[in-house]
């Protein structure tokens, strides 16, 4: 008789455990983990392959919860990854998944499957770490199951490299915020490069900035009349330009975060932040309204600064979310939308405002 080999042979036998009275046995790696296991890192860098362990818990999903518990106590099974026991048919198919805490308390004589996880998320050899956090967060799971590419359980992202994706895209973020540049190597080593790689890294978004100050010079330069005929007007042009700034960096760190991490539609998200936005600048205005004219005694001034304040805060908000997002549509990482570039443009924009409302007030 012709003797079978591969992936074929291992369905048979395990077709006739479970067809047998005899338990199927409890392994921790997949039963051709020597011909068949993926490679680390052959999916590409920063995927679910490169962060794939395939000595996990696996039982049949017919196994009792007894037999699972002896079978776990019994054996020295050298695991990578222990938070739950994923449940394989014989066709080497994911059907579901029973935490440690769960199989631990539930009644001895049910069967795995009765009290699985069922159907189990799980992610593509190839799927980029920041997606893999964030089905993790979404779904409240310790670890992601990962298929290869026929669809075979091969293996989970354990906790620890969870754990470390976040870290290293909460790091990269940081980098990008300040205008560092892409979080690669060189990147994630900023603090120890030499000088001359750390300002060829930020010099490029400063540069970026330079030309934005020079055309901030000439937007102040082109209302020298308006200032000339109040000196009183210079005076909120700093507090304005800064609290424009302050809304638009916290819409972007909304946004950067919430883009890649939230199920909700873009419409919904971009509408709550403009309501967010417009009741911000509703209650500055509200607050710089009567100090300013107690103070200055001019109610036209005062008024042109609440307004100001009003619109810059709304247009802020606006870019803040609005950047970050048409560089997600993009492809490229929507925390290249924050920081230099997006801090130039909320300074134009409520500076321009600012003048624009002066001008029409007052002069």
């Amino acid at each position: 008789m012709p003797r079978m080999s591969g992936e074929k042979a291992d369905e048979k036998q395990a077709g006739e455990r479970v067809g047998s009275h005899e338990s199927p046995r409890f392994y921790a790696s997949p039963p051709d983990a020597g011909a068949d296991r993926p490679a680390v890192g052959a999916a590409g860098r920063d995927s679910a392959g490169d962060h794939l362990v395939v000595r996990v818990l696996r039982a049949h999903p017919r196994d009792t919860v007894a037999d699972t518990r002896s079978r776990l106590a019994a054996g020295d099974l050298g695991l990578d990854s222990a938070e739950a026991v994923w449940l394989v048919d014989e066709h080497r198919r994911l059907v579901g998944a029973v935490p440690l805490p769960r199989l631990l308390g539930a009644d001895g004589a049910r069967s795995l499957a009765e009290i699985a996880i069922a159907p189990v998320p799980a992610v593509e050899m190839d799927m980029d770490q920041e997606h893999i956090a964030s089905l993790a967060l979404h779904h409240g799971l310790s670890s992601v199951a990962v298929l290869d590419a026929r669809g075979h359980f091969a293996g989970v992202v354990p906790p620890q490299a969870l754990l470390e994706v976040l870290r290293r895209e909460h790091v990269e973020d940081l980098h990008r915020f300040a205008g560092i540049g892409p979080e690669d190597t060189r990147a994630r080593e900023a603090i120890e490069a030499p000088p001359t790689r750390r300002a060829r890294d930020r010099l490029p978004w400063l540069l970026v900035g330079l030309l934005g100050s020079m055309a901030a010079t000439f937007i102040v330069a082109g209302f020298e009349e308006a200032l000339q005929s109040r000196v009183a007007i210079a005076f909120f042009v700093p507090g304005i330009v800064y609290l424009a700034d302050a809304v638009g960096t916290q819409s972007e760190a909304i946004a950067v975060r919430g883009l890649s991490l939230s199920r909700q539609p873009l419409r919904h998200l971009l509408a709550g932040e403009l309501r967010t936005g417009l009741l911000i600048g509703v209650t500055l205005a509200l607050l710089a309204l009567a100090p300013i004219w107690w103070w200055f005694g001019d109610a036209q001034l005062a008024l042109a600064v609440a307004i100001a304040l009003l619109a810059a805060s709304a247009c802020a908000t606006t870019i803040g979310f609005a950047l970050p997002w048409l560089l997600a549509r993009s492809g490229r990482d929507p925390a290249f939308g924050s920081g230099p570039i997006a801090t130039i443009i909320q300074d134009l924009l409520s500076l321009l405002i600012y003048f624009w409302t002066v001008q029409a007030l007052l002069v």
